[in-house]
């Protein structure tokens, strides 16, 4: 065989099965975190070096998992469920404890178990709903919660209120796309902001409620409670339209931004790369977050209709959440920016997360044509 076939046959092994619109989104992120996390981390490669490998384990993945159709997949839903609600209750027993917090698992390297759940979780209602699709009756829609209320209510003992209520709200978005009726959502939408009071006296901890009152009023405790959302708003305030230019931001060099390298990233990228900055990063979010939803919507069954829906609208939320922390706009809870922020089960996940989506996009062109 001719050197110019193997070049084909590479072409055709490593490219045909990616999605061009998600594969050069992640490749743009990738590059421009890579510049970032360089800065933010004081000009160290540390960091670049684990970010680099993660993104290559990642890389590995995306190229197996979207040779796997999404109704083979399917078979794994349960499993990885399963898997990832036994890790969480190892969390719980013989966990890493960090600043307060235990999220970790030490299996040979330092794990987040909660991480895993962004895709065990959507995969195995979808495959739920999708087994029960021409008999489904109210109790299934309970059965569901009950399936999203386990691991939710693991995470939330670590405690890590804002990844509880984001995995959460992705199973939530299974049982929306499934076909909740706008009734049910209405009662419950309703029963939700009444048991409000309840929740803010018995359901957060006494740290939670002083994150959501320096939402209101950080300057009330600028050197405590207030300190990241106070600093990163200067920061990204700072940066003006065209930012200070890479390596210039006085906020990041002189460490008054708190885990620059991860979930207060956004506010390095606002003052060294300005408003302009900012806006690109988010429309090549919102080509991903497009992109997801028209998979989703001319998917050719209702297992991947609902996890292309469920894992893009994760996404959405996941950026939606860390910017709006970071910008004051919402209150300070532990999420990563997708595919920016350092963290090596955070990278992995999201990773797959798009695998899955160029999976179920290519089952759909490979039946269309």
């Amino acid at each position: 065989m001719s050197l110019n076939n193997w070049l084909v046959k590479i072409k055709e092994w490593i490219w045909d099965p990616l999605d061009p619109w998600l594969f050069y989104a992640l490749l743009a992120i990738y590059l421009m975190s890579m510049f970032l996390l360089y800065s933010a981390d004081g000009q160290n490669i540390g960091r670049l070096e684990s970010k680099t490998i993660h993104t290559i384990l990642g890389v590995g993945i995306l190229l197996i998992v979207v040779r796997i159709p999404p109704r083979a997949l399917a078979f794994f839903a349960m499993p990885l469920y399963v898997i990832g609600v036994v890790l969480l209750l190892g969390v719980h027993f013989f966990g890493i404890t960090v600043n307060g917090s235990t999220r970790w698992l030490n299996l040979g390297v330092r794990i987040q178990p909660s991480e895993i759940m962004k895709i065990g979780l959507p995969m195995v209602l979808a495959w739920y709903f999708h087994h029960y699709e021409n008999r489904l009756a109210w109790y299934h829609y309970l059965i569901a919660l009950v399936m999203i209320a386990i691991p939710g209510a693991l995470i939330l003992k670590q405690p890590d209120l804002g990844t509880a209520t984001l995995i959460m709200a992705s199973g939530i978005f299974v049982i929306f796309f499934a076909g909740l009726p706008w009734k049910v959502l209405f009662i419950t939408i309703i029963g939700f902001f009444s048991s409000l009071p309840l929740i803010w006296q018995y359901g957060l901890h006494d740290y939670q409620r002083t994150r959501v009152l320096t939402l209101l009023d950080p300057t009330k405790d600028p050197l405590g409670a207030g300190y990241h959302i106070l600093q990163s708003m200067i920061a990204i305030g700072s940066g003006g339209v065209w930012g200070k230019g890479w390596l210039n931001g006085t906020q990041t060099h002189l460490e008054y931004i708190p885990e620059s390298t991860t979930d207060f990233i956004f506010a390095v990228y606002g003052e060294e790369f300005g408003l302009v900055g900012n806006l690109l990063l988010l429309i090549v979010y919102l080509i991903i977050i497009g992109r997801g939803l028209y998979i989703a919507a001319n998917a050719t069954n209702l297992y991947s209709r609902l996890l292309a829906g469920a894992l893009t609208m994760t996404f959405f939320c996941y950026a939606f959440v860390n910017m709006g922390m970071v910008s004051g706009i919402l209150p300070v809870v532990g999420v990563p920016l997708p595919l920016v922020s350092y963290g090596g089960t955070a990278t992995l996940s999201i990773m797959f997360i798009l695998a899955l989506l160029m999976s179920i996009a290519r089952e759909t062109r490979n039946k269309r044509y």
